[in-house]
């Protein structure tokens, strides 16, 4: 039986397809979930994917945190469902206090399209089961809103648990200022929840799942959580 992941859709929102077309390529079943849904449609994966949710009028993601889907999201992550979020469904994590801190604008005040390396910082989650910590991907990122940021005591404890999931660095693996395209606290470009069933994370995965593309590197985390659940979904 295949794994079905539930891919987000927000007014506004518009990977949504990409995404779904890298699940596919993963051979799971992409299922789309409207944003007035109140149920996750037997799905085993939730994905947040990219976008501008509800026009991100007031701030990014606060007014998608209100959306009726999100309430079945937040009671999937408390089950210990995997959920990821990508570039604006980070910024949603975030506003809906399913994960720590918030995403700023760029450092540099313009939108940033560009491809970025990532150096994997921990691998045991859901979604980078199949990674290894020290390893260097290359994904692209797409946001004029991406800077993370958290203040002294939340940024201490995300490292100290082992929570900042990706960081931006050159092609060697040095998190440098240059490297990082958004001026994110500490290079940070992805986080966990404290389970480490919930990713939030600025670069877009889904737009590197092919060599045609520039990078396949961003479609190895679809079939690590194919291979997590696979076993419990029988």
């Amino acid at each position: 039986m295949s794994l079905r992941f539930g891919i987000a859709v927000f007014p506004g929102t518009w990977s949504d397809r990409d995404c779904a077309h890298a699940v596919e390529l993963s051979g799971a079943v992409a299922v789309p979930l409207w944003h007035a849904d109140r149920d996750l449609k037997g799905c085993d994966v939730v994905i947040l994917p990219g976008g501008f949710a509800y026009g991100d009028y007031l701030r990014t993601g606060a007014i998608a945190r209100f959306a009726p889907l999100m309430e079945a999201v937040q009671e999937h992550a408390r089950a210990g469902g995997p959920v990821l979020g990508i570039c604006n469904g980070f910024q949603i994590l975030c506003e809906a206090g399913m994960l720590p801190g918030a995403l700023l604008r760029n450092a540099s005040l313009q939108f940033r399209c560009q491809p970025c390396w990532l150096r994997v910082e921990r691998a045991s989650s859901p979604f980078l089961g199949t990674l290894q910590p020290g390893q260097l991907l290359q994904v692209p990122v797409s946001h004029g809103e991406g800077r993370f940021y958290a203040d002294e005591e939340t940024m201490a404890r995300l490292n100290a648990e082992g929570r900042v999931a990706f960081r931006y660095t050159d092609s060697s693996g040095q998190a440098t200022a240059a490297a990082n395209p958004n001026g994110s606290l500490e290079s940070v470009a992805g986080i966990l929840n404290e389970r480490g069933n919930v990713l939030g994370m600025m670069p877009h995965p889904e737009r590197a799942c092919e060599l045609l593309l520039g990078s396949d590197h961003g479609l190895q985390l679809f079939p690590a959580v194919l291979q997590q659940l696979a076993p419990r979904s029988g």
